[in-house]
């Protein structure tokens, strides 16, 4: 079945010779599974496929480690944080850096992993790194609720949760159509890619299998042909129109909307989030009474660009030269989600082969 369905998707993308359409990926999985699958090298020269400002921590700014690297050092909190951050460059160095200067950090798996250690450690102040879109941000607030119920005054997060609207809008003209994020749909629904069509904004939301990838790309031709605003949910297997209502409900009880930097993209009014006022003693920059902090980019990376769909990873001129997933200068080149670090691993030329069941 799912072979038939790739093959019909099949004829569609390699028959097409209409107008160029540009599809932008708003998901960093997307953009590994597509070049791990060799997709891209089956595309006619008049389907291109762009990447986006999917990848969260790519998208982080540079302040955001510079934060994160000032309450190691300067403050002593303990920074509990995902593993891909650890590589990301500050303006003077990243996470490893500052704990070879003494600093503590600590890689965790989830954010209950820092409750759990602050509850043991009651003498240390400790600060998780919530990064993260609409799919990773209700566990962060999970952390709140079980330290508020732990009666802990030594956890906080230094939050740079952002929410994809503001994004979709700021990246429109980017791009013909999207292929929205499976994960991020599938806690929010389909609302808000259906009213954006309304806005004469198209994409399909799909999931992550060679079949369910090419099937969104063949959709997208499809109506393309049309002529006017579409949207298609082809991954109707996990994401409902409703979403996940108990997620949703989590991160509108603790957080609130607030504008937020993106990498390449500036800031976005109410694209971020931070905690409510009720919980702002778990907020790390109040807490700490964090000062502002002005982050400076290695001027030669084009991470920015690469983000906004404008330029490939290799016409970076760092790309593949100094910066390296073992010396990344960009957090595109760090995250196993980054479009820099995917065309670095697998290249172009990456062959298809359709999938056996």
């Amino acid at each position: 079945m799912k072979k038939d369905a790739a093959q019909r998707a099949l004829a569609i993308i390699k028959n097409y010779q209409g107008p160029k359409i540009r599809i932008m990926e708003v998901c960093g999985t997307h953009t590994h599974e597509i070049f791990r699958l060799g997709i891209r090298s089956l595309l006619p020269q008049n389907i291109e496929l762009i990447s986006g400002p999917g990848c969260p921590v790519c998208v982080t700014p540079v302040s955001y480690i510079d934060e994160a690297i000032f309450l190691a050092l300067e403050k002593k909190a303990v920074i509990c944080t995902f593993g891909d951050l650890m590589r990301v460059p500050g303006t003077k160095g990243n996470l490893y850096d500052a704990r070879s200067q003494g600093g503590k950090v600590q890689i965790v798996y989830t954010p209950l992993d820092a409750v759990t250690y602050a509850a043991e450690h009651p003498e240390e102040e400790i600060v998780f790194l919530a990064v993260g879109f609409e799919t990773t941000t209700p566990i962060s607030c999970l952390a709140v609720k079980r330290a508020a119920k732990l009666g802990l005054k030594n956890f906080s997060l230094l939050t740079a949760n952002k929410t994809m609207p503001a994004a979709y809008k700021a990246m429109a003209s980017h791009t013909d159509a999207y292929l929205y994020p499976g994960h991020v749909c599938a806690i929010t629904g389909t609302k808000l890619p259906e009213e954006l069509t309304k806005q004469g904004i198209s994409g399909v939301v799909t999931g992550f299998t060679a079949s369910e990838l090419l099937t969104a790309i063949a959709v997208i031709i499809e109506k393309s042909r049309q002529g006017k605003p579409f949207f298609v949910n082809c991954y109707p297997r996990v994401v409902r129109p409703e979403g996940n209502p108990a997620a949703c409900a989590l991160i509108e009880e603790y957080l609130e909307p607030c504008d937020s930097e993106w990498r390449g993209l500036g800031v976005l009014k109410k694209s971020g989030l931070q905690l409510r006022e009720k919980y702002a003693a778990f907020d790390a920059r109040r807490h700490f009474r964090l000062p502002k902090i002005e982050g400076h980019a290695n001027p030669a990376c084009r991470c920015g660009e690469v983000l906004q769909g404008n330029i490939k990873p290799m016409d970076c001129p760092l790309y593949g030269k100094i910066c390296k997933p073992e010396h990344p200068i960009g957090a595109c080149m760090v995250s196993r989600e980054g479009a820099c670090s995917a065309y670095y691993r697998y290249g172009t030329k990456q062959a298809f082969s359709l999938p056996k069941d």
